[in-house]
């Protein structure tokens, strides 16, 4: 959870922190003061009736008065100009090599080949990342062991192999 957004540049303000509680509850507040008078004034009493009064009319009024203008003009989002996000936005755990030179991902075993620096890397902890795709990948440190498919089965070793 903190991890790819601290990649990002992205600071997380966790619900439960001063700053989010008070937002939310500010906001709770209003609504809970400021709607059940406004369906009392508007006569609606079904539920239905209120769904449609709150979507059609309170929601465009209750953001007009509501609303804070922003300090400066433009978006807030910053473009990912290097590409980083595709890297960042997956699954990555760390796994301790096995006797047997595997890393044991969700039932499956991914053998890591040996490289020109390293014979094997049993007891080595490593990185495995998951791809939207299916498709895995071992790291050790930042250099790239191996690629594989979502059973397993190895699609490319890395260019240091032995």
């Amino acid at each position: 959870m903190r991890r790819a957004p601290g990649q990002l540049g992205i600071s997380h303000i966790a619900a439960y922190s001063p700053q989010a509680r008070g937002r939310s509850e500010r906001a709770f507040g209003t609504l809970h003061d400021r709607l059940p008078k406004e369906l009392r004034l508007a006569g609606i009493t079904g539920l239905e009736a209120a769904n449609q009064w709150i979507a059609q009319t309170y929601i465009a009024a209750h953001n007009a008065a509501f609303a804070v203008t922003p300090e400066q003009e433009g978006t807030a989002f910053v473009p990912d100009r290097a590409s980083l996000a595709p890297d960042i936005l997956r699954i990555q755990e760390e796994r301790q090599v096995g006797n047997d030179n595997t890393v044991k991902w969700h039932g499956r075993s991914l053998q890591i080949p040996p490289t020109v620096s390293r014979a094997h890397f049993v007891r080595a902890t490593v990185r495995v990342h998951e791809y939207p795709d299916g498709s895995l990948a071992v790291f050790h440190g930042p250099r790239w062991l191996g690629r594989y498919s979502g059973d397993g089965t190895p699609l490319q070793t890395s260019r240091a192999a032995a």
